[in-house]
Protein backbone atom coordinates (compact mmCIF):
# COMPACT_ATOMS: atom_id res chain seq x y z
CA UNK A 1 0.00 0.00 0.00
CA UNK A 2 1.31 3.44 -0.95
CA UNK A 3 2.09 5.82 1.91
CA UNK A 4 1.35 9.50 1.20
CA UNK A 5 4.29 11.85 1.46
CA UNK A 6 3.90 15.06 3.41
CA UNK A 7 2.81 17.75 0.95
CA UNK A 8 5.76 19.95 -0.03
CA UNK A 9 5.37 23.62 -1.01
CA UNK A 10 4.63 24.15 -4.69
CA UNK A 11 5.74 27.26 -6.54
CA UNK A 12 2.55 27.93 -8.50
CA UNK A 13 4.06 30.94 -10.32
CA UNK A 14 6.56 28.72 -12.14
CA UNK A 15 4.23 25.74 -12.66
CA UNK A 16 3.57 24.97 -16.32
CA UNK A 17 -0.21 24.58 -16.43
CA UNK A 18 0.03 22.54 -19.64
CA UNK A 19 1.37 19.73 -17.48
CA UNK A 20 -1.98 19.51 -15.74
CA UNK A 21 -3.67 18.49 -19.02
CA UNK A 22 -1.21 15.62 -19.28
CA UNK A 23 -1.81 14.68 -15.66
CA UNK A 24 -5.60 14.68 -16.16
CA UNK A 25 -5.41 12.47 -19.26
CA UNK A 26 -3.07 9.96 -17.62
CA UNK A 27 -5.37 9.80 -14.60
CA UNK A 28 -8.28 9.02 -16.90
CA UNK A 29 -6.53 6.45 -19.06
CA UNK A 30 -4.05 4.96 -16.55
CA UNK A 31 -1.91 4.26 -19.61
CA UNK A 32 0.77 6.54 -21.09
CA UNK A 33 0.36 5.34 -24.67
CA UNK A 34 -3.39 5.96 -24.74
CA UNK A 35 -2.99 9.31 -23.00
CA UNK A 36 -0.36 10.33 -25.54
CA UNK A 37 -2.68 9.44 -28.40
CA UNK A 38 -5.54 11.45 -26.92
CA UNK A 39 -3.26 14.44 -26.44
CA UNK A 40 -1.65 14.17 -29.91
CA UNK A 41 1.72 13.77 -28.20
CA UNK A 42 4.41 11.10 -28.28
CA UNK A 43 4.80 8.79 -25.30
CA UNK A 44 8.28 10.16 -24.50
CA UNK A 45 6.79 13.65 -24.46
CA UNK A 46 4.12 12.52 -21.99
CA UNK A 47 6.78 10.83 -19.84
CA UNK A 48 8.86 14.01 -19.86
CA UNK A 49 5.83 16.13 -18.93
CA UNK A 50 5.11 13.84 -15.97
CA UNK A 51 8.75 14.03 -14.91
CA UNK A 52 8.56 17.83 -14.84
CA UNK A 53 5.26 17.72 -12.92
CA UNK A 54 6.74 15.27 -10.39
CA UNK A 55 9.58 17.67 -9.77
CA UNK A 56 7.19 20.59 -9.32
CA UNK A 57 4.80 18.72 -7.02
CA UNK A 58 7.46 16.70 -5.17
CA UNK A 59 5.60 13.43 -5.67
CA UNK A 60 5.95 10.37 -7.91
CA UNK A 61 2.31 10.82 -9.03
CA UNK A 62 2.24 7.48 -10.93
CA UNK A 63 3.80 4.07 -10.45
CA UNK A 64 4.06 1.46 -13.20
CA UNK A 65 1.79 -1.59 -12.79
CA UNK A 66 1.40 -4.23 -15.49
CA UNK A 67 0.63 -2.47 -18.78
CA UNK A 68 -0.36 0.81 -17.19
CA UNK A 69 0.20 3.11 -14.24
CA UNK A 70 -1.35 3.52 -10.80
CA UNK A 71 -1.77 6.96 -9.19
CA UNK A 72 -0.22 7.74 -5.84
CA UNK A 73 -2.42 9.01 -2.99
CA UNK A 74 -1.23 12.55 -3.76
CA UNK A 75 -2.36 12.20 -7.39
CA UNK A 76 -5.75 10.89 -6.29
CA UNK A 77 -6.08 13.82 -3.91
CA UNK A 78 -5.24 16.39 -6.60
CA UNK A 79 -7.28 14.97 -9.46
CA UNK A 80 -10.82 16.19 -8.59
CA UNK A 81 -9.68 19.81 -8.37
CA UNK A 82 -7.54 19.59 -11.52
CA UNK A 83 -10.27 17.85 -13.52
CA UNK A 84 -12.95 20.31 -12.44
CA UNK A 85 -10.75 23.31 -13.28
CA UNK A 86 -9.92 21.96 -16.74
CA UNK A 87 -13.58 21.20 -17.40
CA UNK A 88 -14.51 24.79 -16.57
CA UNK A 89 -11.77 26.08 -18.87
CA UNK A 90 -12.92 23.86 -21.74
CA UNK A 91 -16.49 25.04 -21.29
CA UNK A 92 -15.41 28.67 -21.30
CA UNK A 93 -13.18 28.31 -24.38
CA UNK A 94 -15.59 26.39 -26.62
CA UNK A 95 -17.56 29.01 -28.54
CA UNK A 96 -19.61 26.72 -30.79
CA UNK A 97 -19.35 22.96 -31.03
CA UNK A 98 -22.68 22.35 -32.68
CA UNK A 99 -23.68 19.15 -34.43
CA UNK A 100 -26.07 19.12 -37.35
CA UNK A 101 -27.10 15.50 -37.98
CA UNK A 102 -28.57 16.39 -41.38
CA UNK A 103 -25.13 17.47 -42.68
CA UNK A 104 -22.86 15.19 -40.62
CA UNK A 105 -20.61 12.49 -42.11
CA UNK A 106 -19.77 11.04 -38.70
CA UNK A 107 -19.09 7.31 -38.28
CA UNK A 108 -19.88 5.69 -34.93
CA UNK A 109 -18.49 2.35 -33.78
CA UNK A 110 -20.83 0.45 -31.47
CA UNK A 111 -20.30 -2.88 -29.71
CA UNK A 112 -23.37 -4.96 -28.91
CA UNK A 113 -24.70 -8.50 -28.79
CA UNK A 114 -26.90 -9.62 -31.68
CA UNK A 115 -29.97 -9.81 -29.43
CA UNK A 116 -29.72 -6.13 -28.56
CA UNK A 117 -28.83 -5.17 -32.13
CA UNK A 118 -31.85 -7.03 -33.53
CA UNK A 119 -34.14 -4.94 -31.35
CA UNK A 120 -32.64 -1.49 -31.62
CA UNK A 121 -30.76 -1.22 -34.90
CA UNK A 122 -33.76 -1.45 -37.29
CA UNK A 123 -35.37 1.50 -35.48
CA UNK A 124 -32.03 3.31 -35.28
CA UNK A 125 -31.43 2.95 -39.02
CA UNK A 126 -34.87 4.33 -39.84
CA UNK A 127 -34.16 7.31 -37.59
CA UNK A 128 -30.77 7.86 -39.24
CA UNK A 129 -32.26 7.68 -42.73
CA UNK A 130 -34.77 10.38 -41.82
CA UNK A 131 -32.63 12.60 -39.63
CA UNK A 132 -28.97 11.95 -40.51
CA UNK A 133 -28.57 10.35 -43.96
CA UNK A 134 -24.81 10.97 -44.02
CA UNK A 135 -24.08 9.32 -40.66
CA UNK A 136 -22.66 5.78 -40.66
CA UNK A 137 -22.78 3.09 -37.99
CA UNK A 138 -20.26 0.26 -37.60
CA UNK A 139 -21.38 -2.64 -35.38
CA UNK A 140 -18.85 -4.82 -33.58
CA UNK A 141 -19.58 -8.01 -31.62
CA UNK A 142 -19.61 -7.54 -27.86
CA UNK A 143 -17.22 -10.19 -26.53
CA UNK A 144 -17.08 -9.27 -22.86
CA UNK A 145 -19.18 -8.05 -19.94
CA UNK A 146 -16.57 -5.37 -19.29
CA UNK A 147 -15.75 -3.33 -22.42
CA UNK A 148 -14.03 -0.48 -20.58
CA UNK A 149 -10.58 -1.18 -22.03
CA UNK A 150 -11.95 -1.10 -25.58
CA UNK A 151 -13.86 2.09 -24.87
CA UNK A 152 -10.79 3.71 -23.32
CA UNK A 153 -8.59 2.74 -26.28
CA UNK A 154 -11.10 4.14 -28.76
CA UNK A 155 -11.86 0.78 -30.33
CA UNK A 156 -15.55 1.43 -29.61
CA UNK A 157 -17.40 4.72 -29.25
CA UNK A 158 -20.18 3.11 -27.22
CA UNK A 159 -21.12 -0.34 -25.93
CA UNK A 160 -24.62 -1.70 -25.33
CA UNK A 161 -25.20 -4.66 -23.05
CA UNK A 162 -25.48 -6.15 -19.59
CA UNK A 163 -22.60 -4.71 -17.54
CA UNK A 164 -23.39 -5.28 -13.85
CA UNK A 165 -19.81 -5.30 -12.55
CA UNK A 166 -18.43 -2.29 -14.48
CA UNK A 167 -21.46 -0.16 -13.64
CA UNK A 168 -21.28 -1.08 -9.96
CA UNK A 169 -17.59 -0.11 -9.91
CA UNK A 170 -18.23 3.15 -11.76
CA UNK A 171 -20.96 4.13 -9.31
CA UNK A 172 -18.89 3.10 -6.30
CA UNK A 173 -15.93 5.16 -7.50
CA UNK A 174 -18.18 8.17 -7.98
CA UNK A 175 -20.00 7.89 -4.66
CA UNK A 176 -17.26 6.67 -2.33
CA UNK A 177 -14.17 8.36 -3.69
CA UNK A 178 -15.70 11.44 -5.26
CA UNK A 179 -13.41 11.07 -8.29
CA UNK A 180 -14.19 12.47 -11.74
CA UNK A 181 -15.93 9.93 -13.97
CA UNK A 182 -13.82 7.99 -16.46
CA UNK A 183 -16.90 6.24 -17.84
CA UNK A 184 -20.60 7.03 -17.95
CA UNK A 185 -23.68 4.88 -18.43
CA UNK A 186 -27.39 5.17 -19.11
CA UNK A 187 -30.13 2.56 -18.80
CA UNK A 188 -31.89 1.57 -22.04
CA UNK A 189 -34.28 -1.12 -20.83
CA UNK A 190 -34.57 -4.14 -18.61
CA UNK A 191 -36.03 -7.54 -19.30
CA UNK A 192 -36.68 -11.08 -18.15
CA UNK A 193 -35.15 -14.30 -19.37
CA UNK A 194 -37.25 -17.34 -20.33
CA UNK A 195 -36.43 -20.97 -20.92
CA UNK A 196 -36.86 -21.60 -24.66
CA UNK A 197 -37.34 -24.88 -26.53
CA UNK A 198 -38.91 -25.99 -29.79
CA UNK A 199 -42.70 -25.90 -29.77
CA UNK A 200 -43.07 -29.68 -30.02
CA UNK A 201 -40.40 -30.45 -27.43
CA UNK A 202 -41.47 -33.16 -24.93
CA UNK A 203 -41.01 -30.68 -22.08
CA UNK A 204 -43.29 -28.12 -23.72
CA UNK A 205 -46.34 -29.98 -22.42
CA UNK A 206 -45.23 -30.72 -18.83
CA UNK A 207 -44.44 -28.65 -15.78
CA UNK A 208 -40.92 -27.28 -15.96
CA UNK A 209 -39.65 -27.71 -12.43
CA UNK A 210 -36.09 -27.29 -11.21
CA UNK A 211 -35.23 -30.99 -11.39
CA UNK A 212 -36.53 -31.26 -14.96
CA UNK A 213 -34.69 -28.11 -15.99
CA UNK A 214 -31.35 -29.27 -14.56
CA UNK A 215 -31.68 -32.78 -16.02
CA UNK A 216 -32.21 -31.48 -19.57
CA UNK A 217 -29.46 -30.83 -22.14
CA UNK A 218 -28.69 -27.14 -22.55
CA UNK A 219 -27.27 -24.66 -25.01
CA UNK A 220 -25.65 -21.51 -23.60
CA UNK A 221 -25.03 -18.21 -25.35
CA UNK A 222 -21.60 -16.96 -24.33
CA UNK A 223 -19.80 -14.30 -26.42
CA UNK A 224 -16.56 -15.14 -24.62
CA UNK A 225 -16.96 -18.88 -25.16
CA UNK A 226 -17.03 -19.65 -21.43
CA UNK A 227 -19.66 -22.38 -20.77
CA UNK A 228 -20.81 -20.77 -17.53
CA UNK A 229 -23.04 -17.71 -17.25
CA UNK A 230 -25.41 -15.85 -14.94
CA UNK A 231 -27.96 -18.70 -15.20
CA UNK A 232 -25.31 -21.09 -13.90
CA UNK A 233 -24.37 -18.62 -11.18
CA UNK A 234 -27.98 -18.55 -9.99
CA UNK A 235 -28.19 -22.34 -10.06
CA UNK A 236 -24.91 -22.64 -8.16
CA UNK A 237 -26.38 -20.44 -5.40
CA UNK A 238 -29.09 -23.10 -5.07
CA UNK A 239 -26.54 -25.91 -5.02
CA UNK A 240 -27.64 -27.04 -8.48
CA UNK A 241 -26.13 -27.24 -11.95
CA UNK A 242 -27.31 -27.92 -15.49
CA UNK A 243 -25.67 -29.88 -18.27
CA UNK A 244 -24.36 -27.54 -20.97
CA UNK A 245 -23.59 -29.53 -24.14
CA UNK A 246 -23.23 -26.65 -26.62
CA UNK A 247 -21.82 -23.13 -26.32
CA UNK A 248 -22.46 -20.56 -29.06
CA UNK A 249 -21.65 -16.86 -29.31
CA UNK A 250 -24.84 -15.51 -30.87
CA UNK A 251 -28.46 -15.49 -29.78
CA UNK A 252 -29.69 -16.02 -33.34
CA UNK A 253 -27.59 -19.17 -33.59
CA UNK A 254 -29.11 -20.37 -30.32
CA UNK A 255 -32.63 -19.92 -31.68
CA UNK A 256 -31.81 -21.80 -34.88
CA UNK A 257 -30.25 -24.72 -33.04
CA UNK A 258 -32.98 -25.01 -30.42
CA UNK A 259 -35.80 -25.07 -32.97
CA UNK A 260 -34.18 -28.10 -34.62
CA UNK A 261 -33.06 -30.04 -31.53
CA UNK A 262 -34.05 -31.17 -28.04
CA UNK A 263 -31.74 -28.65 -26.39
CA UNK A 264 -33.05 -25.99 -24.04
CA UNK A 265 -31.65 -22.49 -23.84
CA UNK A 266 -32.35 -19.28 -21.93
CA UNK A 267 -33.10 -16.19 -24.00
CA UNK A 268 -34.22 -12.61 -23.29
CA UNK A 269 -37.99 -12.46 -23.54
CA UNK A 270 -37.91 -9.37 -25.74
CA UNK A 271 -35.57 -11.10 -28.22
CA UNK A 272 -37.72 -14.14 -28.98
CA UNK A 273 -40.05 -12.32 -31.37
CA UNK A 274 -37.17 -10.83 -33.37
CA UNK A 275 -35.71 -14.28 -34.13
CA UNK A 276 -38.42 -14.87 -36.74
CA UNK A 277 -38.90 -18.27 -35.11
CA UNK A 278 -41.39 -17.36 -32.39
CA UNK A 279 -44.13 -19.56 -33.83
CA UNK A 280 -41.78 -22.56 -33.71
CA UNK A 281 -40.56 -21.91 -30.18
CA UNK A 282 -42.05 -22.41 -26.74
CA UNK A 283 -41.06 -19.99 -23.98
CA UNK A 284 -41.52 -21.09 -20.38
CA UNK A 285 -40.88 -19.26 -17.14
CA UNK A 286 -37.76 -20.41 -15.36
CA UNK A 287 -38.31 -22.59 -12.26
CA UNK A 288 -35.99 -20.39 -10.19
CA UNK A 289 -35.38 -16.70 -9.62
CA UNK A 290 -33.14 -14.91 -12.08
CA UNK A 291 -32.34 -11.19 -11.76
CA UNK A 292 -33.72 -8.87 -14.41
CA UNK A 293 -31.16 -8.17 -17.10
CA UNK A 294 -30.39 -4.47 -17.34
CA UNK A 295 -29.27 -3.30 -20.78
CA UNK A 296 -27.17 -0.14 -20.60
CA UNK A 297 -25.20 2.19 -22.81
CA UNK A 298 -21.61 2.55 -21.62
CA UNK A 299 -19.13 5.12 -22.95
CA UNK A 300 -15.87 6.88 -22.11
CA UNK A 301 -16.08 10.33 -20.53
CA UNK A 302 -14.36 11.94 -23.53
CA UNK A 303 -17.62 11.51 -25.44
CA UNK A 304 -19.96 12.72 -22.69
CA UNK A 305 -20.16 16.34 -23.81
CA UNK A 306 -19.52 15.80 -27.54
CA UNK A 307 -22.69 16.86 -29.37
CA UNK A 308 -22.42 14.10 -31.98
CA UNK A 309 -22.16 11.38 -29.35
CA UNK A 310 -24.91 12.92 -27.25
CA UNK A 311 -27.11 12.81 -30.37
CA UNK A 312 -26.30 9.11 -30.88
CA UNK A 313 -27.23 8.30 -27.29
CA UNK A 314 -30.52 10.16 -27.72
CA UNK A 315 -31.29 8.13 -30.86
CA UNK A 316 -30.58 4.86 -29.06
CA UNK A 317 -32.83 5.88 -26.16
CA UNK A 318 -35.56 6.78 -28.66
CA UNK A 319 -35.14 3.41 -30.39
CA UNK A 320 -35.51 1.60 -27.06
CA UNK A 321 -38.71 3.50 -26.28
CA UNK A 322 -40.10 2.59 -29.71
CA UNK A 323 -39.25 -1.09 -29.25
CA UNK A 324 -41.10 -1.34 -25.97
CA UNK A 325 -44.06 0.73 -27.09
CA UNK A 326 -44.58 -1.31 -30.27
CA UNK A 327 -43.40 -4.78 -29.23
CA UNK A 328 -45.84 -7.67 -28.79
CA UNK A 329 -44.66 -8.46 -25.27
CA UNK A 330 -43.20 -5.29 -23.78
CA UNK A 331 -41.00 -5.80 -20.74
CA UNK A 332 -40.84 -2.13 -19.86
CA UNK A 333 -38.33 0.63 -19.63
CA UNK A 334 -36.44 1.53 -16.50
CA UNK A 335 -37.99 4.55 -14.82
CA UNK A 336 -34.78 6.54 -14.60
CA UNK A 337 -31.56 6.72 -16.55
CA UNK A 338 -28.27 6.48 -14.68
CA UNK A 339 -26.18 9.43 -15.74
Amino acid sequence: MLTPRPAAPVNFRTLDLNLLRVFDEVMLERNLTRAAGNLAMTQPAVSNALKRLRESLHDDLFLRVGYGVEPTPRAVELWPAVSAALARLRQAMVVDESFDPADSRETFVMATADATASLLVPHLVRQMEARAPGVSLCLRPLLTRDPRDSLASGEYDIALGYFPVPIAEIDASRQQQGLPDTFAHQRLYHGEHFCVMRADHPLAQVELDLDTFCAARHLIVSPSGRPFGFVDESLAALGRRRRVVLTVNQYFTAGRVVVQSDLLTVLPRHFIESTGLASSLCARRLPFELPLVQVDMLWHHRHSSAPAHAWLRDQLADAARLVFSEGPAPVGLAADADQ
